[in-house]
């Protein structure tokens, strides 16, 4: 009888993205920084069609009120707001009392009593629809009742008056794109030039390199003024020249990295094999570089937002009504420790961005490691 051998099936190879991607996905940290960093995204995208004010509207009568999870005006903003309203009316308070979310006001004057003084409680951002319920014969007295607006400021209000969750959203919409922006101008300009240069070797990376050495000499506020000049006060394209700006860090360290890969025995066996040079650069030389530049790109991204912060406050980068993370710690760092919150919440909005690009980062660099297999 004749035995049969079995023939098992050969076991399948994986790309070197499959794998990195199999090796990143068992990175848990790398993992749950990337979900962060997209709900992240999408808050500041989405989340302020959502929020109950507009980041440019201005409530008077709510400057710098801490974050609460209740609805507004307290109880002492309430007593506030009627007696500056019938300060401004020339009237003096007999009491003021809330029923049933209204405020029953009760006046009096020395001389009768125009109705019209109701537009004076209307104006504040507490009260509204004033409406006259009593009035003596000698119209020296007068009874009203007001509507309590009810506002929600779950991350208060900034000295303006202006609702801090809405501006912390559109202010991460500008830093992150910001620094993606940057970041991606950076990133491809400089592993072009980089990678060129380094694996071109000889007098072309002499010259490639000792332009990068010249442009490292020009102090860095003259390119920014030289942008402001020619682009105007557009970030986004402010910021795009900013990028290719910032590109010198990662050519040099592509440049480096080029020089050691284009040494090693694989590479030497695919030129032995036939391979061109451009092969060799797309198969061999770009995706052994991929770690080094994600790292730089995760690093990139935190450091064009902080340059960010540093412009707007010279009047170079982001202009009001708009905002940014950076604009606000600054701004909010002006009101410690009495508005502590205006620097808290911008401050944990930006360090769990940039904790989450590092572990993206970290991950990311293990996944494509090519000597950690």
């Amino acid at each position: 009888m004749t035995e049969q051998t079995a023939i098992l099936p050969a076991d399948k190879g994986r790309s070197l993205w499959a794998d990195a991607w199999a090796r990143l996905k068992a990175n848990r940290a790398a993992v749950i920084s990337g979900i962060y960093l997209m709900i992240m995204a999408f808050a500041c995208i989405v989340g302020p069609f959502f929020t109950p004010h507009d980041y440019t509207t201005i409530y008077q009568d709510y400057n710098r009120v801490p974050p609460s999870l209740s609805a507004y005006p307290k109880p002492n903003q309430l007593d506030l707001a009627v007696k500056d309203a019938v300060k401004r009316a020339r009237l003096d308070l007999a009491k003021w009392e809330e029923k049933d979310d209204k405020i029953i006001t009760s006046v009096t004057s020395g001389k009768p009593i125009d109705e019209r003084v109701t537009r004076y409680l209307d104006r504040s951002d507490v009260l509204e629809n004033t409406l006259v319920t009593d009035k003596s014969a000698d119209g020296l007295s007068l009874t009203m009742t007001s509507d309590v607006e009810k506002k929600y400021f779950y991350f208060g209000t900034d000295n303006s008056g202006r609702d801090v969750l809405t501006r912390v959203l559109m202010a991460g919409r500008v830093s992150l794109s910001i620094g993606l922006l940057a970041g991606l101008v950076a990133v491809v300009i400089g592993v072009l030039y980089g990678a060129t240069a380094g694996f071109a070797g000889g007098k072309t990376d002499e010259v490639m390199m000792r332009i990068v050495d010249i442009l490292y000499a020009l102090p860095f506020i003259f390119f920014v003024i030289m942008l402001v000049v020619f682009f105007g006060r557009n970030f986004i394209l402010m910021f795009l020249a900013v990028g290719a700006v910032m590109w010198l860090d990662m050519a040099r360290i592509v440049r480096g990295q080029a020089l050691s890969i284009k040494r090693q025995e694989y590479v030497q066996a695919a030129e032995a094999l036939g391979v061109t040079r451009w092969g060799i650069l797309i198969r061999h030389i770009v995706p052994n570089l991929l770690g080094p530049v994600i790292i730089y790109m995760t690093l990139l991204v935190p450091q064009v937002i902080i340059l960010e912060s540093f412009l707007s406050y010279l009047g170079l980068g982001v202009q009001e009504p708009m905002s940014s993370w950076g604009v606000m710690i600054s701004q909010g760092a002006k009101n410690m420790p009495s508005a502590n919150w205006l620097i808290i919440i911008p401050a944990l909005f930006l360090t769990s961005t940039l904790f989450a690009l590092n572990f993206i980062g970290d991950g990311l660099r293990d996944a494509l490691d090519p000597k950690d297999r």
